[in-house]
């Protein structure tokens, strides 16, 4: 069978729920495996307890449906100006790096940290290279792939993504040379940065390890300018929609072109449902056009 691109769902619309344990992550796992996908994203924050006896019966939830984790999402904030909150954060990665491995998984993500005003980009560029570079032995040594992510903003966070820009991104991507290092690459997040998620992906396609696929838009009448506006408040901005992916601002057709001249066979995890899970089903849908119009899979 040709190297082709597997499908996962990550619960988006659930994200806050199942963190407040409102909804039982267990329903979850039973969900996401009747939409189609082979995989299920998880979130460090869903975790009720780091237990190994409670992990092991996470994991084998996932097991029993056929699923497997495709990727632990996590958010680091190593751009803090304090060396021992960088120190902390460090801390925290290894621990993400842990759960990853403990569930099966094999990929984790990584981020810069947020754009705090009083830090420079030389400054803030350096930190976080040094912070990952502190945790990609330990990620080799459990079998993880740390997977960067051009990032638009974590939903608990105040202000946006350091390497929110694509030059910002592919500096520090450029700057970290690893076997245990990919990209997670992310077209929505581009196009909430106001740049083009192509010019990204042709930048780093070659390291890319792992994917998001959604589709955004601006709430009708908002401006890119009203979104920036909005990114100094803690959380995501109420300006910015999802959507059944295919069906928004992303060209879809354009990135599996890409995977394909790199014979990408690595997770597209679908960021969707916030309108419901017939969206994500949807989602899910058309992404198994796409690969096999692409990948004949």
């Amino acid at each position: 069978m040709p190297a082709a691109p597997r499908l996962s769902t990550f619960p988006k619309c659930w994200l806050d729920q199942i963190v407040s344990r409102e909804k039982d992550l267990f329903e979850w796992i039973e969900e996401s495996a009747t939409l189609g996908a082979e995989g299920c994203e998880m979130y460090d924050r869903f975790m009720a307890s780091d237990e190994p006896a409670y992990l092991a019966k996470v994991r084998r939830a996932i097991e029993k449906t056929g699923q497997v984790v495709s990727l632990m999402c996590f958010s680091p904030d190593f751009t803090q100006p304090d060396p021992e909150a960088r120190k902390r954060e460090i801390e925290k990665q290894k621990r993400a790096i842990d759960l990853t491995a403990d569930l099966g998984g094999t990929f984790c993500r990584t981020l810069s940290g947020q754009r705090r005003p009083e830090v420079t980009r030389a400054q803030g560029v350096e930190w976080v290279v040094e912070c990952i570079a502190e945790c990609l032995p330990y990620a080799e040594k459990r079998g993880v792939t740390l997977c960067m992510e051009n990032h638009y903003k974590d939903g608990y966070w105040h202000f946006p993504e350091f390497a929110q820009l694509m030059d910002v991104f592919c500096e520090i991507v450029g700057r970290i040379d690893h076997p245990s290092f990919g990209v997670q690459f992310d077209p929505s997040n581009s196009v909430v940065a106001g740049e083009d998620p192509l010019a990204l992906l042709d930048r780093v396609k070659t390291r890319v390890v792992s994917m998001h696929a959604s589709d955004r838009y601006l709430e009708k009448g908002a401006t890119f300018e009203d979104l920036q506006r909005d990114l100094g408040k803690q959380g995501y901005s109420p300006l910015l929609k999802h959507g059944v992916t295919g069906q928004g601002l992303n060209d879809y057709d354009g990135i599996f072109r890409r995977l394909k001249e790199v014979n990408f066979a690595g997770w597209i995890s679908i960021e969707d449902g916030m309108n419901g899970l017939d969206e994500m089903r949807e989602s899910v849908e058309f992404l198994k056009r796409k690969r096999k119009e692409f990948f004949g899979v």
